[in-house]
């Protein structure tokens, strides 16, 4: 396909002082990938990441005459990170593939920018554009993007065997900009590739499968994941699609780690092996799922449920039983349970010791006895009438 170029309007961050003057010291960077599209799909522009024909040193050293302070981050990879006037922006010099394995790629540099574009992944991330709002687009991005289709670039099979995370990819990319019938050969090749996904770390997995569930709407993704084999690879005890299409229409926050537990929930050490999930994932997928009061209890059962687990996780709780369809104001129980401030049993072990009983088993039994006569009083009581009440207990009369 021959280039296409035309103008748009540059995103407004271009123009800020420090990025400026990384372009001034940089006349011939473009800006590229996520930016571009999202230049073109009227979305918000997060983060400026620029490529240049000049070789990283090249780079660094007109930067560093500019006054400029530079990182850097990718070397390796002919990454450095310019920060100016407190905005990171990466300058990448152009590469192409010279070896491939299914994981990794191994590049050298170029001054083509059409050989740049054509190892990215898919039509709507290869196009660049120029200081000035001129955008090069050689693979038909623009009008993929504006048809809500994610394509890749060239042959589908052959870059999917380039880097099987790119079947990962695609998924992310089609549930936030695509739109009615998928790409036919993406999604042969993507089926075709599952075998190869097993080559992939946890890590990675993980990492793709969390930008997935973040979009505003993965539903028909997750779906299509399923129809080409590809969530039976990579996540075989996911079955919650149902649950997880109800978070969304009960209009739950677009949280990862609320979905993952929606559309796979259960054996959470399996599960968080598998995904090689951080211990504080972990944690969170576990206390999702548990004892939760009722929309219509009274806020004594709710200072109960909050004394013994976090509003967050009765929170996420409330989200999962209105996804299955349970009946209730959910919402109002979320409400009042983050209007509640977590009570606190006011005791402590020393106070025990302090009334007279020696350190040792006899403490935390009192203490426990004491905390369950709290509990059932609706978590009220001020700490002087605790320390009367823990008196009475342990006085040889009590």
């Amino acid at each position: 396909m021959s280039e296409a170029t035309f103008r748009a309007a540059p995103p407004a961050m271009l123009a800020e002082p420090g990025v400026a003057a990384v372009l001034d010291a940089l006349p011939k960077a473009r800006l590229v990938g996520g930016a571009v599209r999202d230049v073109l799909a009227g979305r918000p522009v997060a983060d400026i990441d620029l490529a240049t024909p000049d070789a990283p040193e090249a780079v660094t050293e007109a930067l560093s005459r500019a006054g400029i302070r530079v990182v850097p981050t990718g070397i390796a990879h002919g990454t450095v990170t310019a920060v100016a006037g407190g905005r990171p922006v990466e300058i990448t010099t152009l590469r192409r593939d010279v070896d491939t394995d299914g994981r990794h790629a191994t590049v050298a540099y170029t001054d083509d920018w059409r050989e740049d574009a054509a190892r990215r992944d898919f039509t709507i991330n290869a196009m660049s554009m120029e200081r000035d709002g001129l955008v090069h687009d050689w693979f038909g991005g623009r009008e993929d993007l504006a048809a809500g289709r994610v394509r890749f670039v060239g042959e589908a099979a052959l870059r999917i065997a380039e880097d099987y995370l790119r079947a990962l990819r695609f998924f992310r990319f089609h549930a936030r900009y695509g739109r009615g019938t998928p790409d036919d050969e993406a999604i042969t090749a993507i089926a075709a590739a599952v075998p190869g996904l097993a080559r992939l770390s946890a890590e990675r997995v993980w990492s793709e499968l969390k930008r997935i569930l973040a979009a505003p709407d993965p539903v028909a993704s997750i779906r299509l994941m399923r129809e080409t084999g590809v969530m039976e690879a990579v996540l075989p005890r996911a079955g919650g699609e149902a649950r997880l299409a109800g978070l969304i229409r009960a209009g739950a926050p677009a949280d990862a780690l609320l979905r993952l537990a929606a559309l796979a929930p259960g054996d959470v050490p399996s599960l968080a092996a598998r995904l090689r999930l951080s211990g504080e994932e972990a944690a969170r997928l576990e206390s999702a799922e548990g004892p939760l009061p009722r929309p219509e209890d009274d806020d004594a059962a709710l200072r109960r449920a909050l004394a013994d687990t976090p509003a967050a996780a009765l929170a996420d709780r409330a989200w999962l039983a209105e996804a299955s369809g349970a009946a209730g104001d959910w919402s109002g129980l979320r409400a009042r349970l983050a209007a509640i401030e977590p009570p606190r049993f006011p005791l402590a072990g020393a106070d025990v010791v302090a009334a007279g009983i020696p350190p040792g088993p006899d403490v935390g039994r009192i203490l426990a006895a004491l905390r369950a006569d709290w509990l059932a009083a609706g978590c009220t009581g001020a700490r002087d009438a605790w320390i009367d009440a823990l008196r009475t207990r342990v006085s040889p009369t009590g």
